[in-house]
């Protein structure tokens, strides 16, 4: 069964998110894409980043400019 989470996640692919990770060896760090699963993202270098939802310290979506 998805989690509260997954099922955001899946609603909002193809959008642009920012999301705060909890970096291993301590502190943060930031990805920021275009969705394109729960668990990836693709970002403006076009790599696909992968992710674990316990690893989100917070996210949102960004909206895009016109």
């Amino acid at each position: 069964m998805p989690t509260e989470l997954e099922a955001t996640f899946a609603s909002l692919i193809g959008k642009r998110v920012s999301i705060r990770l909890h970096d291993p060896e301590g502190g943060f760090r930031d990805i920021l894409g275009h969705l394109e699963s729960p668990f990836t993202l693709r970002n403006r270098h076009d790599n696909l980043i992968e992710f674990e939802h316990d690893q989100i310290f917070v996210w949102r979506e960004v909206i895009e400019r016109t």
